[in-house]
């Protein structure tokens, strides 16, 4: 009975042995690991300096420098674009609702006649931002950026009809 507890004993030694040696020889592949969210969608975005009137719905540009890119006339439906800079980008006519821009920066960028309808806007900055026409209704933004936006907008949103200023509760 000893040398069969043994030979058991020295059997699973063994096996944790080889188990411990495949591990450290074939360690997991790249595909097991998580991909961080910033990340997950880029490869496959092929972004270029002209993404304009193009179905960007529900894709991620999560910490990405975006400065001067045209989406120009783009569904960008619920996107994220949270951390990302936009500043100089030409979103004229874009579709923004539902989408999900916290802490973006939209200096100077051309946001006439955006429908940015149930947008999740906090954080972000529109300094020297083009916001003729475009739609907030329903878009949540703090105060400080109410008062700032308020002090540009103008005109109404070709596509809902909205008046910029009425959409932004001035």
């Amino acid at each position: 009975m000893n040398k069969k507890t043994s030979f058991i004993s020295d059997f699973k030694a063994i096996v944790f042995a080889a188990l411990l040696i495949f591990v450290l020889i074939f360690p997991a592949q790249s595909v097991f690991a998580r991909t961080p969210a910033e990340i997950r969608n880029q490869e496959e975005l092929n972004i270029s300096q002209d993404m304009s009137s193009q179905d960007l719905s529900g894709n991620d540009f999560v910490k990405l420098d975006l400065k001067g890119i045209n989406f120009s006339e783009s569904n960008l439906t619920g996107a994220v674009f949270n951390n990302s800079k936009l500043n100089g980008a030409d979103l004229h006519g874009a579709q923004l609702n539902d989408a999900l821009a916290y802490a973006t920066d939209f200096e100077g960028a051309d946001l006439r006649d955006v429908d940015f309808n149930g947008a999740l806007l906090m954080e972000s900055t529109f300094t020297d931002a083009l916001i003729e026409g475009a739609d907030f209704t329903d878009a949540v933004i703090s105060r400080i950026q109410q008062k700032e936006l308020c002090s540009m907008a103008s005109g109404t949103n070709s596509k809902t009809e909205e008046d910029t200023s009425y959409s932004l509760g001035c």
